[in-house]
């Protein structure tokens, strides 16, 4: 079985949208598609286009809108 993701990834830290995409279990397009219509909070690092980042915190907030439980996607604070 793989490993989710966000539970690699350090607590706290932000999450990649291939993260998301991943715990969502739907493709990266549809992750900036939900920050492009504004439904998932995300920013911009890096030069020019540069990537997306979503905070732990927006995308627990996205999760709790939907009346998912994070806990079935172990996303820790």
């Amino acid at each position: 079985m793989q490993e989710n993701s966000i539970l690699a990834s350090p607590p706290g830290a932000p999450l990649k949208a291939k993260d998301v995409a991943h715990a969502l279990e739907v493709s990266v397009q549809t992750v900036y598609a939900l920050v492009r219509l504004g439904d998932l909070a995300a920013y911009r690092v890096g030069a020019g286009r540069g990537t997306i980042r979503i905070s732990r915190a927006a995308f627990e907030q996205y999760l709790a809108k939907r009346g998912i439980p994070a806990s079935e996607l172990a996303v820790a604070s």
